[in-house]
């Protein structure tokens, strides 16, 4: 029924736009101004289109006027039709959800949405994945020994190109407007030359209600400021570097992790000075650090172009521009194929939930009062979003999906992007954008008129894309509301995400560090917050994120405010280090004299936390920049409330790199987390057994993949020959312990022992064995402690593999030279890529023993 009702919502919601055209037919003119390109359809639009019973509604374009009914669908043969209701029928969803069942018109009903409209596109553009080339047509473009410029903006009456090139003089270089409102210029090169320089400006002038108004390009690929004038207005930039400029990928892309291991980065704050770190700096510095702490995966924020620095980039602008902030394009991609020389993937934090407000930098710039069906974005309320004073994009429009899934090609193609963060999904899932609204599991609130069926079929198509393109790429979704289905492929009814961000988890966390006392954590409850996710939908986990380090006034300044529901929890205004010892960090962190008990708890519950968030939260693991060695206090950006200081828009390097610092025991423990799934992969591993959750004993015992985790929260109680559950007999060492020496700990759990099990019960009758396991053993457990045992198998004695993890591991100093800089390896062949990296692996597994007395 609520299927239903979604459906008839979502008929009476509206039409969209035309889509613009596919195919281009030049006109020739003998003189040397520009020439205008009217733009024409030659994929047999001419064939009337007839009415069909259906919920499309994706509109195609026909030589007649533009009124058709919403119900119109074009005219298929028979196997397409028949393709598209098998798969309309199969909801594969069902299957493994039987509670889903009552809601299987819902999924028909969007599923259907969506078969149609990749019908339509294969019909009209080519398929899915040309449609998606439209940076190729839109924008700037090197055509025939020209440049043509094509900008949809149906509202325009006259339109012009201007810029560096022609003293910001458009009468000579006016656009040709086509019936799908694209307007079209041909600038043919003059001597050899582009007639528009690389490098210089250019806007987009067009005239509204008798007015010119100037715009950067829709489809710009760079944009820059004068950063001497203060609020100046960014520029376009014509972006087309000559060869002896451009630069060359020279690295082939890592493969895919079983399991990945996120490092969270924003380039601009990653410098330890109070100022903007580049793409290259990035690179060349930080990279290293990465790589050294064992993450197999960077992922970017900030990276598409907004103008209020303090948005975190999160108020986006330009949709194809790399920030000029931290550099050219030409330095982004050196900072990505450096990373793929290390092997290390990259994602990008894509901002497709909604776009800056600001007009006269940004998108929102070429609405200028008209329809829904001419514009990027809703009208009126439908189109904002009042928490984040942005607009809203509307998904059913043609060109908004041309718009926002060429977006998506563009940077896996152009950067070598290696997958996508999706921003603020929970806001595209449903019309109330999460505000307010607090969900609380049930599925009406997935699966309801309040479901926005535009939205989730944009994304269906985009994960469809990608995954078609790129079939190794990695997209997670950041979503707070948990929608059954979102981690599910397309062809089963999902919507087609590999992984959801578990962000109910640093929720918990800075519960329990704000309001709860040690002796008050519940570890039933620490551990259903960590294994509270849907089977068969994989998640992200994490302790804390950049969300959890955002000041709220800077926030609330910035009207990026928060809500209930949506945004992981931004009341902890500072990191998880220091909500646990606050000001003694200033005065207590050398390790020339004893901790205080307050730095002593603070540094083993950061250990724990952490660890015990990536061994039971999730399929993958994410840190934000800096928190793996316990940043303090905050990240506040460069504001008016603060007199514009970048004193906490920064990452403190040399606090880990002191080596009198206790930071260096968080950041070894950190790196030592990552390296335990190097060599035992548990992450990827669907065995997940917690045995048990002692209340009494403030004790959590589990299984991931062949491991045993002993994690004992009690802030005073030892517990010697503690009795732990496992799965199979045989022989335990320690695998890693977070009390050893070069942890910060006391060393007080022996490495070098051999712990035998004993059979427990009757063999196949789980109620007859201790905590349901089949076979224990006993384990030394000392207060505020983690220690993971592995088996030992006979044909791993006397070898490496059969001891713990390095306490040292590989230093960012460590880096092998031919991998040091992808400028100064232009000569290395994929081959020596390879065998490079072969000798990196080999070189890690020779390195895999730690945590024992002898490292000290």
């Amino acid at each position: 029924m609520l299927g239903s009702l979604s459906l008839v919502s979502q008929l009476t919601a509206g039409c969209s736009s035309l889509p613009s055209s596919k195919t281009y037919t030049r006109v020739a003119e003998n003189n040397e101004l520009a020439k205008q390109l009217p733009i024409k359809r030659t994929c047999g639009f001419q064939k009337l289109l007839r009415h069909h019973i259906s919920t499309s509604r994706f509109l195609v374009p026909q030589r007649v006027k533009q009124n058709f009914p919403i119900s119109s669908v074009l005219t298929d043969d028979s196997s397409s039709m028949t393709r598209m209701e098998d798969e309309t029928e199969n909801i594969g969803i069902l299957s493994t959800d039987q509670g889903l069942e009552p809601f299987k018109d819902h999924f028909k009903y969007r599923m259907k949405r969506y078969v149609d409209q990749k019908l339509l596109l294969e019909k009209h553009e080519g398929g899915l994945e040309e449609f998606a080339k439209g940076y190729l047509e839109f924008g700037f473009n090197r055509e025939d020994g020209g440049i043509v410029y094509r900008e949809w903006a149906p509202a325009a009456k006259e339109a012009q190109l201007i810029g560096d090139f022609n003293g910001w003089d458009g009468s000579n270089h006016k656009m040709e407007r086509n019936e799908f409102g694209v307007w079209s210029i041909s600038i043919p090169d003059s001597g050899g030359k582009p007639a528009i320089p690389h490098g210089s400006r250019v806007k987009f002038r067009f005239k509204h209600d008798g007015v010119f108004i100037d715009r950067i390009p829709a489809w710009i690929k760079y944009a820059t400021v004068d950063s001497s004038r203060f609020g100046a207005p960014y520029d376009g930039v014509y972006w087309d570097p000559p060869p002896s400029e451009r630069y060359e990928f020279k690295y082939p892309r890592p493969p895919k992790p079983k399991a990945p291991r996120i490092y969270e980065a924003h380039v601009g704050m990653s410098s330890s000075e109070p100022r903007v770190n580049s793409y290259r700096e990035f690179a060349d510095d930080v990279l290293p650090r990465i790589w050294a702490n064992n993450y197999n995966t960077v992922q970017l924020m900030a990276v598409m172009e907004h103008s209020y620095y303090a948005s975190f980039g999160y108020h986006v602008t330009n949709f194809f521009a790399a920030s000029s902030r931290s550099g050219t394009p030409e330095d982004l991609k050196y900072l990505i194929d450096k990373a793929h020389s290390l092997g290390l993937r990259v994602l990008v934090d894509i901002v497709h939930s909604h776009a800056s407000n600001n007009v006269t930098d940004g998108l929102n710039g070429f609405d200028v009062g008209q329809s829904s069906q001419e514009s990027y974005f809703h009208t009126g309320d439908q189109g904002y979003h009042k928490l984040w004073d942005s607009r809203l994009f509307n998904y059913a429009n043609w060109e908004v999906l041309r718009f926002l899934l060429s977006n998506l090609r563009w940077w896996i193609e152009e950067f070598k992007f290696d997958g996508f963060r999706f921003d603020g999904v929970t806001s595209m899932l449903y019309h109330h954008h999460g505000i307010n609204m607090s969900f609380t599991g049930n599925y009406n609130e997935y699966f309801s008129e309040a479901t926005d069926v535009d939205a989730v079929v944009y994304l269906m198509l985009a994960n469809c894309l990608v995954h078609n393109i790129f079939p190794d790429a990695t997209v997670i979704a950041e979503d707070v509301s948990g929608m059954p289905g979102l981690g599910s492929p397309v062809s089963m009814g999902g919507i087609g995400f590999d992984y959801r961000l578990a962000m109910a988890i640093p929720d918990r966390w800075i519960d329990y560090l704000k309001n709860k006392k040690d002796e008050e954590w519940s570890m039933k409850e620490i551990s259903q917050s960590l294994t509270n996710r849907r089977y068969t939908e994989k998640c992200i986990s994490y302790a804390e994120s950049h969300d959890q380090l955002l000041l709220a006034r800077m926030l609330k300044e910035m009207t990026l405010k928060t809500f209930t529901g949506f945004f992981t929890a931004i009341v902890g205004d500072k990191t998880i280090a220091f909500l646990l010892m606050d000001q003694e960090m200033y005065t207590g962190m050398s390790s020339l004299t004893d901790a205080s008990p307050t730095i002593e708890r603070g540094i083993t519950l950061h250990k724990m936390i952490h660890f015990i968030t990536m061994a039971l939260g999730g399929e993958g693991y994410l840190n934000f920049m800096g928190n793996e060695f316990g940043h303090p206090e905050w990240i506040d950006f460069p504001r008016e409330g603060n007199e514009w200081s970048y004193e906490k828009c920064r990452r403190q390097w040399n606090l880990v790199d002191a080596d009198h610092l206790r930071y260096k025991f968080m950041n070894a423990f950190g790196r030592a987390m990552n390296e335990l799934d190097d060599k035992f992969p548990f992450l990827a591993s669907t065995k997940q057994i917690v045995s048990s959750t002692n209340e009494e004993d403030k004790v959590i015992v589990f299984e991931r993949g062949d491991l045993v985790f002993v994690f004992n929260f009690h802030p005073e109680n030892t517990y010697e020959g503690y009795k732990v559950g496992c799965d199979l007999p045989g022989k335990y060492r320690v695998a890693l312990d977070s009390d050893a020496w070069g942890f910060g700990g006391d060393g007080r759990v022996g490495h070098n022992i051999d712990h035998f099990t004993s059979p427990e019960g009757i063999p196949g009758v789980a109620e007859t064995n201790f905590n349901n396991r089949p076979n224990s053993f006993r384990v030394l457990s000392p207060p505020r402690t983690s220690v993971v045992y592995y088996r030992v198998e006979e044909s791993q004695e006397g070898h490496n593999n059969s001891e713990p993890v390095n306490v040292q591991g590989k230093l960012a100093a460590d880096v092998p030279a031919e991998l040091e800089s992808p400028e100064s390896s232009a000569t290395l062949a994929a081959d020596d890529v390879d065998d490079v990296t072969a000798r990196k692996i080999e070189d890690q597994k020779q390195n895999r023993i730690v945590g024992g007395e002898s490292n000290v």
